[in-house]
């Protein structure tokens, strides 16, 4: 498959050259997770779509080769039967590789093993100037390794990437404790992640999930070799719901992997798939968050939700769909302020350290914190007349009074200085310079900011 590759590199790059050079160039591919939904113009795209190979896998080594355009479900159905999966896996199933690194990704095991990104050996990047280089920590183009993760496609596009591997057990125990303020919830947090245990007993997996300023569950997962049943949240039973209501519980490592991406979190009642008169007729096939955010964004093209809520006389929804970090020992003033200015529910928790001490400077995590991940993905009530941006502008500004970082992968309303000053505008400019000397792709202030 290595020859295979190497043709359809020479193919892309034949390509690339073909397009006018004034042109505005993007990836012809069948999904996508980010949520700045955007026309796409009549623009030919580069047609990456057969990228999507696992091309080995060195399981003595504890590594594989995966071409960019490869989902992560892809990658785990090939991963599994050799014992093993991705140190990092995402939620979401269509989640490309290429995607996770170009963008952030992040899942249970990143308190243990960082960003998807970091257990990346070797990058092939097809550059804005049209060159393909081999990008390494250790060779001449180190600097793009280092600043490639949160360059949204903006200095290249990732062809092939060498991974590194975790080994898996079966099964995984999943307990979920309870926690009636924010505070007990970031202590837990910073004591299990220090320890990879809780109550005496070993933690490999980590999460949580907010109900409520009352109600905060941490989902703590271990790796066993088997089980004494095992449910299935792909039928009538809904994953985050089971929380609430037991203790512990147990599913295979395959459904640990995927047990968001059923109902999109919990973001799947929105199109009524959770109503109990609905969800028995609901195939499962479709359960699935590609089937949803297809929905979503054919609402969005046709504005129907918010034409419905003017016919009402009500004013529009604002989409408020956003990731952010936020230091753990500032986690509860980042809760409090949410519940009190936003009112989104449920929330989800998850915490990651970056496991490089070197850090990446186009997402710069303080490498000796504990962050945890705060994710909210709902549409909040505005007043009649009032335009979108104010609740993500608040976010925004709460984040940075925090020492947090805010992910970039749906719509952001910073200015040019600010996000510059949040997002190394020195490095990125050098990147840029040396890779898309031409500027052929967008910038990333354009790309992420600026086109709404």
């Amino acid at each position: 498959m290595r020859g295979e590759h190497s043709d359809d590199v020479a193919e892309l790059v034949a390509q690339y050259e073909q397009l006018p050079e004034g042109a505005p160039v993007r990836l012809a591919k069948p999904t996508s997770n980010l949520f700045r939904f955007r026309e796409e113009g009549d623009s030919p795209g580069l047609d990456v779509g057969r990228f999507n190979q696992v091309l080995e896998i060195d399981s003595a080594r504890g590594t594989a080769q995966v071409q960019g355009m490869t989902t992560y479900e892809r990658l785990v159905d090939a991963l599994l039967p050799t014992g093993h999966m991705p140190e990092v896996v995402p939620q979401l199933k269509t989640i490309t590789l290429g995607g996770a690194i170009a963008g952030l990704g992040i899942e249970s095991t990143s308190y243990r093993n960082g960003l998807p990104h970091e257990s990346v050996r070797e990058l092939e990047v097809l550059t804005g100037s049209g060159e393909v280089v081999r990008a390494r920590p250790d060779n001449e183009h180190a600097a793009l390794f280092r600043g490639f993760p949160n360059s949204y496609g903006t200095l290249g596009y990732t062809l092939r990437l060498e991974i590194e591997l975790e080994r898996v057990k079966p099964y995984v125990q999943l307990r979920h404790i309870r926690f009636s303020t924010a505070e007990e919830c970031a202590e837990a947090i910073a004591a299990v992640c220090a320890e990879s245990a809780f109550d005496g007993e070993r933690v490999d997996f980590v999460d949580g999930t907010v109900f409520s300023a009352g109600e905060h569950y941490l989902t703590l997962g271990s790796y066993v070799d088997d089980a004494p049943f095992v449910s299935d949240y792909t039928g009538r039973r809904i994953y985050y719901r089971s929380m609430q209501e037991i203790g512990r519980d147990y599913l295979t490592v395959h459904d640990y992997l995927w047990r968001w991406d059923t109902d999109w979190f919990w973001c799947s009642r929105a199109l009524g798939v959770q109503h109990p008169l609905i969800r028995p007729f609901w195939p499962r096939r479709y359960k699935r968050s590609d089937v949803y955010r297809r929905a979503v964004a054919w609402d969005r093209r046709h504005s129907i939700t918010d034409r419905i809520a003017v016919l009402q006389g009500k004013g529009v929804n604002e989409p408020v769909i956003q990731d952010v970090e936020i230091p753990v020992d500032r986690l509860a003033e980042f809760l409090e302020f949410f519940h009190r200015e936003i009112g989104i529910s449920p929330i989800w928790l998850c915490p990651v350290r970056l496991r490089d001490g070197q850090g990446w400077p186009l997402y710069p995590m303080d490498p000796e914190t504990l962050y945890v991940n705060v994710g909210f993905w709902a549409t909040v009530p505005l007043e009649l007349g009032e335009l979108p941006g104010r609740h993500n502008r608040a976010i925004e500004q709460a984040v940075t009074e925090l020492d947090g970082h805010k992910s970039l992968y749906s719509n952001s309303y910073y200015t040019e200085d600010e996000f510059w000053r949040l997002y190394n505008r020195p490095a990125y400019d050098e990147l840029k310079a040396r890779y898309d000397p031409k500027n052929r792709l967008p910038g990333l202030y354009e790309k992420c900011v600026r086109e709404k």
